[in-house]
C-alpha cells in the first residue's frame, strides 16, 4: 500500500508514537511522519506509508497553519502549559484589540526566533532538552522563520486572576516554534507569557476537514479495506508546481532522465505528472540551466 494517512494527532501521543501505531496498524515499517507535534498539541500529521515516504521533506517543508491560544502574565520554563512557572507580573489592566492585532501584525513576514530550551534542536550532537534535564542552559542558534499571517481569533483578550488570556491563528514556514512565537508576543506586550494551547490544523494542503482518527483507521482495518485510509500520493504534493507529459515522455521520466528545459518550466520544484499520476518531482539541473532534473522518482 502506498498513500498517505490524514492522521489527526491525538494529545499525549509523540510523532514517533503514532508512527509506531500506524506500522501496527498496516503491518508494515515504511512509515514516516512529516514534521513532529509535541506530546500536547493536538492536529494534523500526516503519515507516509510505502512509496509515499519519498515525499517526506516535501510535506516537513510545506506551509503549516496552527491555532494558538496564549496566556500573558506568566512566562514556563518550557514556554508552554506544562512547564514550571518562572516569572510573574500580573496584569491588571485590559488590552484593547487594537493594541493585540497592532502586535500581532508586527510579527508578519521573517522574524528571528531562539529555540527553547526543551526542543530537539542539537547543539554539539546534543539534544536541547537533554541540556535542560540535566540543569544546563546553552547558547542556542538564533534562526529565521516566516510568519504568512498572523490574526486575533478571539474576541479580544479575557482578564481573570493577573492573567490575559487570547487566541490567534497563524500560517507559518516549516520550523517555527509557536511556543516561542508566543513567548515574543507577550514580550511586546509588557509581559511574561506561555503557550497555553495549540491545534495543527492544516499541514501544506493537508487540513482537519481531511484527516482521520486512529478510531477511524482501526474501523477500516478491521473491514479488511485499509487502503481506503490512504489518499493518493499526489495529494502530499498539491503545494508544487505541475508539469503534464505524454506517454511517450513518462518513460523518460520513470527512468530518471535529465530532460531539456522548455519555456514556461517552473524555476523551483515541480511534479511531473501523467494524466491522473505523480510521476516525479523535478527542478532546473544546479549546473546546466537549459536542463531539468529529478529530485524523486515515484
Amino acid at each position: 500500500m502506498d498513500g498517505i494517512v490524514a492522521l489527526w494527532k491525538p494529545k499525549g501521543f509523540t510523532s514517533h508514537d503514532c508512527v509506531s501505531k500506524a506500522r501496527g496498524m498496516f503491518k508494515t515499517k515504511k512509515i514516516g511522519h512529516t514534521g513532529t507535534l509535541d506530546p500536547d498539541v493536538e492536529g494534523v500529521l500526516p503519515l507516509c506509508v510505502g512509496k509515499a515516504t519519498k515525499i517526506v521533506p516535501f510535506l516537513t517543508n510545506t506551509e503549516k497553519v496552527y491555532e494558538a491560544e496564549i496566556t500573558l502574565g506568566i512566562a514556563t520554563e518550557t514556554e508552554d502549559a506544562s512547564g514550571e512557572h518562572i516569572c510573574k507580573k500580573a496584569v491588571t489592566s485590559q488590552l484593547s484589540n487594537q493594541e493585540i492585532k497592532e502586535v500581532l501584525t508586527s510579527f508578519t513576514g521573517t522574524i528571528k526566533q531562539v529555540p527553547p530550551m526543551y526542543s530537539a534542536v542539537k547543539v554539539d550532537g546534543k539534544k536541547l532538552y537533554e541540556y535542560a534535564r540535566e540543569g544546563k542552559e546553552v547558547p542556542r542558534p538564533e534562526r529565521e522563520v516566516e510568519i504568512h499571517g498572523i490574526e486575533l481569533t478571539s474576541d479580544g483578550a479575557i482578564l481573570q486572576d493577573g492573567r490575559a488570556v487570547f487566541s490567534f491563528n497563524v500560517r507559518c514556514s516549516k520550523g517555527t516554534y509557536i511556543r516561542t512565537l508566543c513567548v515574543d508576543i507577550g514580550k511586546a506586550l509588557g509581559y511574561p507569557a506561555h503557550m497555553s494551547h495549540l491545534v495543527r490544523t492544516a499541514t501544506g494542503g493537508i487540513t482537519k476537514e481531511v484527516c482521520l482518527r486512529f478510531s477511524d483507521v482501526q474501523k477500516l482495518v478491521d473491514e479488511g479495506t485499509p487502503e481506503k485510509a490512504l489518499l493518493p500520493i499526489s495529494t502530499g504534493l498539491s503545494h508544487l508546481p505541475s508539469l503534464t507529459v505524454d506517454e511517450q515522455t513518462k518513460a523518460l521520466i520513470k527512468n530518471g532522465r535529465v530532460l531539456e528545459k522548455e519555456q514556461g518550466m517552473p524555476n523551483s520544484e515541480f511534479t511531473v505528472r501523467c494524466g491522473e499520476e505523480v510521476l516525479a518531482v523535478y527542478k532546473t539541473h544546479p549546473s546546466k540551466p537549459d536542463k531539468i532534473k529529478p529530485v524523486r522518482v515515484f
